[in-house]
């Protein structure tokens, strides 16, 4: 919000892309700093390695109800 400076925003952003060098996310942030004139304060990044299937298991449990 360009008319607070003073107003820190959290802005949440999540996409696919591929570590170490994260060329979504630095697209991301030049558009940003190109575009948008609210001023970055900290970025910060998760990586949770390559996307696979969940560890489920199943349970024997039978639940009633009504």
């Amino acid at each position: 919000m360009p008319d607070h400076p003073t107003l820190l925003q959290t802005y949440v952003w999540q996409d696919m892309d591929m570590a170490p060098r994260f060329p979504v996310l630095h697209r991301f942030l030049d558009f940003w700093q190109r575009e948008l004139e609210g001023k970055l304060n900290r970025v910060r990044i998760a990586h949770a390695g390559i996307v696979g299937p969940s560890g489920s298991r199943f349970v024997d449990l039978q639940v009633a109800l009504h």
